[in-house]
């Protein structure tokens, strides 16, 4: 296994697809990287030389916010939004869809697993 930017990338994949188990790297970021790079985007990672990976390696790190520098920027902008009280950041607090999702139905994956309300008694007579 080729380890790029500190993640284990399979070798068995071709470089377009492999790139992309690296946080903060899609499908359109990995043929950038390649054509940049000067590699196939075709060739499996496992066919790759010393060479090609290390200019992989480069471009990623010149160009790039990956991994866990990107997941504390995402976290940050998050509680920044949280401090200011804005309604995305009301939200994110509340654990609520953030983009306009109704919530009357569906919104499990935000709100978690359905939990039932019982109705009031009547009082008897």
């Amino acid at each position: 296994m080729a380890r790029i930017a500190g993640v284990d990338v399979p070798d068995r994949k071709r470089g377009e697809i492999a790139l992309t188990y690296i946080y903060g790297i899609g499908r359109s970021s990995a043929r950038k990287i390649l054509e940049k790079a000067g590699v196939d985007s075709n060739v499996k990672i496992s066919e790759w030389n010393d060479e090609q990976i290390n200019k992989v390696r480069q471009v990623i790190s010149e160009n790039f916010k990956i991994e866990g520098e990107l997941r504390s920027e995402t976290q940050l902008n998050i509680k920044r939004l949280m401090d200011i009280g804005c309604y995305r950041g009301i939200r994110h607090r509340l654990g609520l869809p953030v983009r306009g999702q109704r919530t009357r139905t569906n919104a499990r994956t935000r709100r978690g697993k359905k939990r039932t309300v019982a109705n009031k008694k009547k009082a008897t007579k």
